[in-house]
C-alpha cells in the first residue's frame, strides 16, 4: 500500500515533508543546500519545515532563493525562540508576547514574503530539551492572544503547536489549531492520548525527532532488532522503517525528515510506498516505547 497525501491548513501535501534544520550543515555550500531543496521538490515534498533559528537564518535564505511560486510548497515556521550566535546555544528562548511578534516579523524578512502560510508555536512543555525560566515562563493565552492577532492582521495564516501538553491543546483549541509538533517515533509514544486527540480534531501531527535518539541517552528506533529484521525482509534500511511506520501507525501523521545529503533525501522520500503487512506492523507495534525525558548523569 501506497501512502501519498495528507492535510495541513486545509491543504493537502504529500505526506513526507522536508524538515530545514540540516541545511545549516551546507552553510558554507549554498549552492549544493539550493540544490538539495530543488532535489526535494522534484520528489514531490511540497511542504518544508524551517524557522529564523535554523542556521540563524541561513535555511530561511536557502528556501527564499531554492522555492518557486509555481512550486506551491507550504513553509511552516516556527516562533518561541530566536537565533544567539554568541550564546552557549545557537539559540536563545523567546516566549513573550512581544518576542513572538518580533520572530514573526524577522521570518517575513527572511523567507522574502508577507504572510507567514503556518507558524507554530513552540511552547517548552513537554519532551527533551529546555524549560522555561524566569521571563520566559509564560502563560499560554497570553502568547494564543498575539498569534490570533498576527493572524487577524494577515501576518500568519494558520497556527500550530509544538512541545505542548494535551491538556495545553485542548484550551489552544478553540484558536483553530492546524498541527502539533511534539518529540515521538516508535520507541517514544508517550504522547499517544495527545496524538489520538489531534486525529480526532483533524489537526496534523508532525513528529520531531521521529527515530528518537535526539539526544545521549535517548533510545533510537535503529538500535530496535525488530527493526532492523523487518527492515532486512523488505530489503529497506532500519531508517526508513521507522519512518514507514509512523505513516502507517496514525493518518494524520506527516513527516519532515532532514537532511543535508541527497541519497537520503531520496531514501526518506521513498518511505510513502513501503508496504508493512500486518505481521510487521504487530512486531513494531510490539517495541517497548521509552522516555524521551534526557537522563541526569
Amino acid at each position: 500500500m501506497t501512502i501519498t497525501t495528507g492535510s495541513i491548513a486545509a491543504r493537502t501535501v504529500f505526506r513526507v515533508g522536508y524538515g530545514a534544520l540540516q541545511l545549516q550543515r551546507l552553510h558554507d555550500r549554498r549552492d549544493e543546500a539550493v540544490a538539495l531543496l530543488r532535489r526535494a521538490v522534484e520528489l514531490g515534498v511540497d511542504h518544508v519545515d524551517t524557522a529564523e533559528f535554523y542556521g540563524f537564518g541561513f535555511a530561511n535564505e536557502v528556501i527564499r532563493e531554492a522555492l518557486r511560486p509555481e512550486d506551491d510548497v507550504l513553509v511552516v515556521t516556527k516562533v518561541g525562540a530566536d537565533p544567539d550566535p554568541g550564546g552557549p546555544l545557537p539559540l536563545r528562548l523567546a516566549q513573550r508576547p512581544e518576542q513572538l511578534r518580533a520572530s514573526v516579523e524577522d521570518n517575513l524578512r527572511s523567507l522574502g514574503v508577507d504572510r507567514l502560510e503556518v507558524v507554530n508555536l513552540r511552547r517548552l512543555d513537554t519532551g527533551p530539551g529546555l524549560r522555561a525560566e524566569g521571563d520566559q515562563v509564560v502563560d499560554l493565552d497570553d502568547q494564543l492572544a498575539v498569534m490570533t492577532a498576527l493572524r487577524d492582521e494577515g501576518k500568519i495564516g494558520a497556527i500550530g503547536l509544538s512541545s505542548v501538553t494535551a491538556e495545553g491543546l485542548r484550551r489552544a483549541l478553540p484558536a483553530g489549531i492546524v498541527c502539533v509538533q511534539n518529540a515521538y517515533s516508535l520507541v517514544s509514544r508517550e504522547d499517544e492520548d495527545l496524538l489520538r486527540l489531534c486525529a480526532a480534531e483533524g489537526i496534523a501531527w508532525v513528529p520531531f525527532f521521529p527515530l528518537g535518539g535526539a539526544f545521549p541517552g535517548l533510545p533510537k528506533a535503529t538500535d530496535e532488532p525488530v527493526v532492523h529484521a523487518v527492515a532486512a525482509s523488505l530489503g529497506v534500511t532500519p531508517s526508513q522503517v521507522g519512518l514507514a511506520w509512523l505513516l502507517r501507525h496514525a493518518p494524520n501523521v506527516l513527516l519532515i525528515p532532514g537532511t543535508a545529503d541527497s541519497a537520503h533525501l531520496e531514501a526518506n522520500t521513498a518511505v510513502g510506498g513501503i508496504t508493512l503487512d500486518a505481521a510487521a506492523l504487530a512486531a513494531l507495534d510490539g517495541i517497548e516505547s521509552r522516555s524521551t525525558e534526557v537522563p541526569l548523569d
